[in-house]
């Protein structure tokens, strides 16, 4: 699938969805800016934001032609993830949470791999985050699973035709990240890495995996 022609079309597309995170923007899209691979473009889709997100998003606009930014009604992370995708460029496509932020060789290490290993269409993994954190299980409603042991969206790193393939995340309440990974391993050649850990994922109290999370004690 080639591209219309575009002042910029990048080896990778970052797909950055918010709602309501103005403090925590301006340490994410840093992270994009500071990374030691440079051929990206970020394309921030604003879901709704009733916050101060857009000032905290438009200087960074000015500067950058690498950063483009969408606003739309409230739709939720899926959708807002496929509006994204479907604005896209890259020739791989990945994704980064709002509350989270890459370290430095984040995106190399990964395009890199993706390099060295083209038989592979798809990854996932290699989060750092403070401590152990369980989340609702996708697969066994009721129980807790530790979320260095899901299919965490934030870290996918695709081919481009894999994602219009499988015609990107579902819309349902909680579980699309697990969902498209399924989908994936019945139909391309998925790897896991999680062993090189440089997204740092932070759990903040208002994300949708705490929101799903069973009160048990």
């Amino acid at each position: 699938m080639s591209p219309l022609n575009f002042s910029h079309t990048p080896e990778i597309s970052i797909i950055l969805p918010t709602y309501n995170r103005a403090n925590y923007l301006s340490d994410c899209i840093n992270s994009v800016i500071n990374q030691s691979f440079q051929d990206w473009e970020l394309i921030i889709v604003d879901d709704g934001s009733q916050d101060h997100t857009f000032e905290i998003i438009n200087p960074f606009l000015k500067k950058s032609e690498n950063i483009r930014y969408l606003k739309h009604k409230n739709r939720k992370q899926a959708l807002s993830r496929n509006a994204g995708i479907q604005a896209s460029f890259g020739k791989y496509i990945t994704f980064l949470d709002s509350d989270d932020q890459y370290k430095p060789n984040h995106l190399e290490f990964r395009w890199e791999y993706m390099k060295a290993n083209p038989e592979v269409d798809f990854i996932m993994g290699g989060c750092e985050m403070n401590g152990d954190r369980f989340v609702a299980d996708y697969y066994q409603p009721g129980k807790l699973i530790n979320i260095q042991d899901c299919a965490i969206g934030a870290t996918f790193f695709v081919k481009r035709h894999v994602l219009f393939q499988l015609k990107g995340f579902k819309n349902i309440h909680y579980g699309e990240d697990a969902d498209l990974w399924e989908r994936a391993e019945k139909n391309f050649k998925t790897a896991k890495i999680p062993e090189i850990r440089t997204y740092i994922y932070n759990c903040s109290e208002d994300s949708v995996t705490q929101s799903f999370t069973p009160n048990i004690s």
